[in-house]
């Protein structure tokens, strides 16, 4: 179960580049372990970053509107797609 695993912390960089598309509004390519561990992979709009239970997690919507909560230690890839 994720919520058993140590919280690994972020770049700087990195949480900076999800705070960014954020505030422009702007879709990620994020590949990321779920849950179960199983890699997910998918376009997103984020709407929001937040801490729980001393671990961060990205807030975003797929292209259904269906919201996803993502741990951010748990992203393998995110890029920024370009319009």
């Amino acid at each position: 179960m994720m919520s058993d695993d140590k919280y690994i912390p972020v770049s700087c960089a990195h949480h900076s580049e999800y705070e960014l598309a954020i505030m422009h509004r702007q879709l990620l390519n994020i590949t990321w372990q779920d849950e179960q561990e199983k890699s997910q992979h998918a376009s997103l709009m984020p709407y929001d970053l937040f801490t729980e239970q001393n671990c961060e997690y990205l807030l975003a919507k797929d292209s259904n509107g269906e919201n996803k909560k993502i741990r951010l230690d748990k992203i393998i890839e995110a890029h920024i797609i370009k319009a």
